[in-house]
Formats: structure tokens, C-alpha cells, sequence
């Protein structure tokens, strides 16, 4: 098979064919282990095309491709999409934003800019709006649609940055960081690593962090904090976690803010899914002074439950993000230099990144925000960019801010759930409280000695993944290693929270030694 353009007639025919096969796949999630260990020889057929592997010289044409993917990927993927993948923090993806991302796939825009895609950018001025309502965030407040929690991190991060900078009277977009003193960054312990990998790529280097933690577990030092913005001669970076890994906890948003405040500092909110603690009364204590961030970064396929990759950044003074990201300009881009480019409105004008009233930003070429949608490409770090504010669009406009919260409270229910079966199940311990969606608990056999549990727990660990019915992961709490299942998808019901459970019985009642 040769150039794609004599192959085109099997376009309608293959889609046909992945329609046909969506349905039944995800029927099939609710009894479908998340894990095959028997479908896992398929893989090797992703490289058969040759005899050794290489790149095929003539293709296999887009049915026999498509085709190949599918069969392959339905048995041997891992079904993260059904409701009983509890590792990490994954949510499934609705039916509105599984429609839209085929949609987005379909349309193919590149929402870069709005001469790329004006139904592009409205579609995201939109959604940026719908979520910082969805959150409760001040209408002042402006936002950037990236990949991913990390990106979103990255993205409030590196404005961050430009705020600190502009304080040691430096333009960093222009200039860089050389001569600058190192930035100070402070947390508690709950600091994840994805901040730390934003420093990192932003060239603050990962171990910048100053933690400052009260406990094992990583509560924030409120007063080494305040201790410690008093010694500093210039401005810092605060960072809360809203919703820490292990047991779902949050660090004080409020009192931070109050620290912010008081010595001028920069108050950056890690939200990757805690943020969603917004929307119920009953958790939405959590969260109280998260409109006096400075930034905010969010997960989409978290507990939104839209496709990868979806992350969303939130800054208080929205014109910044045109400062740190906009581009140098470039005659066949539209933005300064190019004929293409018509300077915005300044002050007083509703921003373009889904925020209030903006004032003109600094540096960067001194890029103000307009009114309505923008080149996106100047409000974060992607350039050419998919269209991914179709799945949040849809989904919000599908479910509302009352499906969400319903959503989202059945889900604290579950977790509550499983709390009380841990509590009850004499061989398994609990290890935490459970203020939001993570149970974090470890197996703890009567009979077994102190210093055995690690290396249970380990084991543990390693086998749930391999039986495959249920996926949940290990970490390290309090200083004992445990199991942390996080249950964020909108499949999720009581019948799969029971089967964690009993699976985890079985396993433990076959790897625990026998009683004397």
C-alpha cells in the first residue's frame, strides 16, 4: 500500500468498523478485569509487520492496520477506562467526552490560533470559563488548557516565575534566570513530584524545594513556613497540595494564604484532583482559601473524567500567562511582527483566557489580553495543540455542575465504603482518615510479625497487579508500605469497591505464612 490519497476510499469502512467494536468493548467493562496476563503475547504483533520488526516498506494498508490495533489493543491494553482501576489517580472518560474526543479527532483543528481555528479557540474560552465556575474561582481569574497536572504545574510554575523575576527587576521571558538569585520555594511534605519536575524544566532545578514538614506523614510546618519567609530577603513561592497521594489529605489553603499574604509571596495550589473537593458542602471545607491562589493546576482525567491529555492552569492575574508564554514574533504567525498581527485591547477589558477584567501584562513584547477567545498558543507552553477543550465542553454541558456534584459525592461514598469493609476485615489496617476519595490501609495478619508487614505489603502489592481483577498500587505512609486505591472514575460502583476488597483478602489469606 502507497500514498495514503489512493487508500482514502477506506476511511468510512474502518471508522465503521471502530464504532462496531466500541460498543461491545465497553460493555464489557464493568466484568472485564482491568489486566490480561494471557493477552499479553498479542503485543508482539505490533512488530511482526517485517521479519525483524523494522518499518514495514510497503503498508499493510488502514484496514488491516486499524484493524490489527484494535484486536491487539481491546484484549491486551490495560482497561484503566472501567470502573475497578483504582491505582494512581485515573478516572474513565464519559460518554459526552468520549463522543467529543472522537469529534476532535475527527475536526482535526490545531487550536494554536485563532486564524487555525476560530471554533476551536470559542469552544476553550468557554470551557475555561465553565470550570473555574464549576470551582468557584473569582471571575478574575484566568486560565490555560495543557496535557496534563504536570503541565499545569509547569504552567502556574513558570508564571510564577515571571512574578518573582519582575520582582528583582529582571524580564525572565527576555533574558533568562542567569544572574538571579535562586528561587526560594516552600511546601510541607505533601509536595508531589510533578512540582518538582516543573522546577526542574523550568531550570529552578528539582531540589529547590524547602520542605517543611511537621511529621512523618508531611504535614506542613506552619510556623518553620513563616519562620522561614521572615529570614527571606525578597519575594518566595509557596506551594500547597489540595488532595495529597497517599490518603487524600490537604494542606491548610487558607492559613498558607494568610502566609502568602503577609510576607508577599506567591501561593501556587496544587489541585490535581483535590480541587474537585469544591464542589460538594460536605468536603468543600477542604479547599476554603483557594480563591486567594495566586495559581491553581488541575487534572482533566482525573476526576473529570475526560480523555487524556487534559490538565487545566488557573492564575489570579490571567494577562501574566501572555507574558510568560507569548511567542517572539514571526512573519507567518500571527503576534507582533507579523502582518497578521492586530495588537489587543488593554485594561478594562474581559480577559481571553476565560477571566475578568485584565490589566496589560508585562514583558514578552508587553501582550495584553483581549476580549473573547485568543491564540492559545501564548497563554501556555504548547504551540500547535489539539483541540482538547471539546471532551471538558461537552461533558460540562452533558452533565451540569449538579451531575458533577452527584458524581462526585457517590464517589466519597464508595470511599467511605471501603473504609468501614477495611475497618471491619480483621487481617487488613487502616492507615489514615479518608476526608476525600483515597483509602490508604495496609494488611496487617494477627499472627504476623512488625517487621514482616513491609515485605507482605510489597508482595501484595505486586501480586493485585498480576491477578489483574482489580488494580490498586503501593506506597510508603507513615513509613510503612501500603496500598492507596484512589476511586475517581464515573464507572466506579459498590459492587467493584466489594470486589477490591475480597480480592485483597484472597491475596493476602495466600501470601500471609501460615498460623503457628
Amino acid at each position: 500500500m502507497g500514498d495514503p490519497l489512493f487508500d482514502a476510499d477506506a476511511t468510512a469502512g474502518v471508522l465503521r468498523r471502530v464504532s462496531e467494536a466500541a460498543g461491545p468493548y465497553l460493555d464489557s467493562l464493568a466484568e472485564r478485569p482491568v489486566y490480561d496476563p494471557d493477552a499479553v503475547s498479542l503485543l508482539a504483533e505490533l512488530s511482526t509487520l517485517t521479519p525483524d520488526g523494522g518499518l514495514p516498506e510497503q503498508g499493510i494498508g488502514t484496514a488491516a492496520a486499524a484493524e490489527r490495533l484494535l484486536r491487539v489493543g481491546t484484549a491486551a491494553a490495560t482497561h484503566s477506562a472501567g470502573p475497578r482501576f483504582f491505582h494512581f489517580v485515573i478516572g474513565g472518560t464519559t460518554p459526552a467526552a468520549l463522543a467529543a474526543d472522537w469529534t476532535t479527532s475527527l475536526l482535526d483543528q490545531n487550536a494554536a490560533f485563532l486564524a487555525s481555528s476560530r471554533f476551536a479557540a470559542e469552544v476553550e474560552w468557554v470551557a475555561l470559563r465553565w470550570l473555574r465556575e464549576l470551582f468557584g474561582l473569582p471571575e478574575t481569574y484566568g486560565g490555560a488548557l495543557v496535557a496534563s497536572a504536570t503541565f499545569a504545574n509547569f504552567t502556574s510554575l513558570a508564571v510564577a516565575t515571571h512574578w518573582w523575576a519582575e520582582r528583582h527587576g529582571v524580564d525572565v521571558a527576555a533574558n533568562g534566570l542567569a544572574g538571579l538569585p535562586r528561587m526560594p520555594v516552600l511546601s510541607g511534605g505533601y509536595v508531589h513530584a510533578s512540582v518538582r519536575k516543573a522546577l526542574q524544566m523550568l531550570g529552578h532545578g528539582r531540589d529547590t524545594v524547602e520542605v517543611y514538614a511537621a511529621d512523618r506523614v508531611g504535614r506542613v510546618d506552619l510556623a518553620a513556613v513563616e519562620r522561614r519567609l521572615a529570614e527571606l530577603d525578597g519575594p518566595a513561592v509557596l506551594v500547597a497540595s489540595a488532595g495529597e497521594v497517599n490518603a487524600g489529605d490537604f494542606d491548610p489553603i487558607e492559613a498558607l494564604a494568610d502566609l502568602a499574604e503577609r510576607h508577599g509571596a506567591w501561593l501556587h495550589v496544587d489541585g490535581a484532583f483535590g480541587l474537585f473537593a469544591a464542589l460538594s458542602p460536605r468536603t468543600a471545607h477542604l479547599v476554603r482559601g483557594i480563591d486567594r491562589a495566586d495559581s491553581i493546576a488541575c487534572d482533566g482525567h482525573k476526576w473529570l473524567n475526560v480523555p487524556y491529555e487534559n490538565g487545566f492552569a488557573f492564575v489570579r492575574e490571567p494577562a501574566r500567562l501572555a507574558a510568560a508564554f507569548g511567542m517572539p514574533g514571526s512573519a507567518y504567525l500571527p503576534g507582533p511582527g507579523s502582518p497578521l498581527w492586530s495588537k489587543p485591547a488593554g485594561r478594562g477589558r474581559p480577559d481571553a483566557a476565560g477571566g475578568g477584567t485584565a490589566a496589560p501584562a508585562t514583558g514578552s513584547g508587553d501582550v495584553a489580553v483581549s476580549a473573547g477567545p485568543v491564540n492559545y498558543s501564548s497563554f501556555g507552553p504548547e504551540s500547535s495543540r489539539r483541540a482538547r477543550a471539546l471532551p471538558i465542553w461537552a461533558t460540562l454541558a452533558a452533565y451540569g455542575r449538579d451531575g458533577y456534584r452527584a458524581m462526585v459525592e457517590r464517589q466519597l461514598d464508595l470511599a467511605q465504603r471501603l473504609a468501614r469493609l477495611v475497618d471491619e476485615a480483621p487481617e487488613l489496617e487502616r492507615l489514615a482518615e479518608v476526608p476525600l476519595c483515597i483509602v490508604c490501609f495496609r494488611a496487617r495478619p494477627a499472627h504476623v510479625a512488625a517487621e514482616a508487614l513491609d515485605d507482605l505489603n510489597r508482595r501484595l502489592g505486586a501480586a493485585l497487579l498480576d491477578d489483574g481483577r482489580v488494580f490498586a498500587g503501593t506506597t510508603v505512609y507513615d513509613g510503612r508500605v501500603a496500598l492507596r486505591p484512589a476511586i475517581v472514575n464515573w464507572r466506579t460502583t459498590e459492587a467493584d469497591i466489594d470486589l477490591l476488597v475480597e480480592v485483597v483478602r484472597e491475596l493476602v489469606a495466600r501470601l500471609a505464612p501460615p498460623r503457628p
